[in-house]
């Protein structure tokens, strides 16, 4: 699908019959992510090189979206989250409606946020992107758009009429594009307990320097107040994968000053490190305790927060030591990412 996808960008690109291109799922979900347990069994039987060439397909496809030379709409119907995320969230226009449901659930099977989530997560509101990569919480459209994960929200009755209107355009001009979506955009209901009413616990908490001080600052957080949210957030980072949640909290502080291409480059160097079991066979274990035997009981390790040291996350951000492995080179592209900066 990666590849077929890739292939028809590429055609429509230089076609000047097309003047905007839609991305939109088949069925009720956007995108839920890549197929980990494919993924999974193809590198248990063969060797962890496999996966490394089918990411890096992937995130070479995340940067053509992200660069592209005519507007790439993703309708985000659905559940939006880990590849699926990657490759609309890296897009010109986003437009979700109020089934849309997101989220980066990656440390809870021992992986972690990936697909260019260290500069799209590192880009929204205060530490919003720790939150949201730390916990892997769901949030819906409205929240999306409030927090700039996504650019309009139309219902889900309406999102027929958006797609024959964006037929209908003559013109690649952005802003003219924009406008033809507002004529269908509705106001978002966002929540009073929705994820903005808690941006003040959040940057309190997830501004903290380390994962062991954010944990401890929720819980300190949970003496005080009663809060579902909070105990929620507990509850999920108690449970993830210790290595996960310390490389995922680097790789998005370590996004918030680097372009797109620099942090695609730096995930995939993770990714390869986690395939290859470079520290930790904890995504292997994940996989087998979430996904296939489903007893949700991951033995990982190091096990606990503290055992986890700097040296060893330091080694999944280091070059992978194989004579015949090469780092990321993305396609050159004659459009470059807005570099958004990070709104702390």
């Amino acid at each position: 699908m990666i590849s077929e996808i890739t292939k028809k960008l590429k055609a429509y690109e230089i076609d000047p019959a097309v003047k905007v291109v839609v991305l939109k799922g088949n069925g009720k979900a956007f995108c839920a992510g890549g197929d980990v347990v494919a993924s999974y069994i193809c590198m248990v039987a063969g060797h962890w090189s496999y996966a490394a060439s089918s990411y890096k397909k992937q995130v070479v496809l995340d940067y053509i979206v992200a660069t592209y030379g005519k507007p790439v709409v993703a309708l985000i119907h659905g559940i939006v989250m880990g590849g699926g995320a990657g490759l609309s969230m890296n897009g010109a226009l986003k437009i979700v409606t109020e089934n849309t449901v997101f989220a980066m659930p990656e440390t809870s099977i021992g992986h972690f946020v990936d697909v260019g989530a260290s500069y799209f997560l590192s880009r929204l509101p205060g530490f919003l992107g720790e939150y949201l990569g730390l916990t892997g919480t769901k949030i819906r459209g409205p929240d999306m758009v409030a927090c700039g994960l996504a650019t309009h929200f139309v219902l889900s009755k309406d999102l027929h009429l958006v797609e024959s209107a964006l037929d209908e355009v003559t013109s690649s001009d952005t802003c003219k594009i924009s406008k033809v979506i507002r004529i269908y955009e509705h106001k978002p209901d966002v929540k009073q307990d929705g994820v903005y009413s808690r941006m003040e616990i959040i940057n309190k908490c997830f501004s903290r320097k380390t994962v062991e001080e954010i944990l401890s600052s929720l819980e300190r957080e949970a003496e005080d107040r009663e809060e579902k949210w909070i105990l929620e957030a507990i509850k999920s980072m108690k449970s993830a994968c210790p290595i996960s949640l310390k490389i995922s909290l680097k790789s998005i502080r370590e996004g918030r000053e680097q372009t797109l291409d620099q942090c695609l480059a730096r995930e995939y160097n993770i990714f390869c490190h986690i395939k290859r079991r470079t520290v930790s066979n904890d995504f292997f274990e994940g996989i087998r305790a979430m996904l296939l035997d489903k007893d949700r009981n991951p033995k990982w390790e190091p096990a606990r927060l503290e055992l986890v040291s700097d040296e060893m996350v330091d080694r999944y951000f280091s070059r992978v030591d194989e004579d015949d492995w090469e780092s990321l080179q993305l396609p050159a592209r004659s459009n470059s990412v807005d570099m958004m900066r990070p709104k702390l």
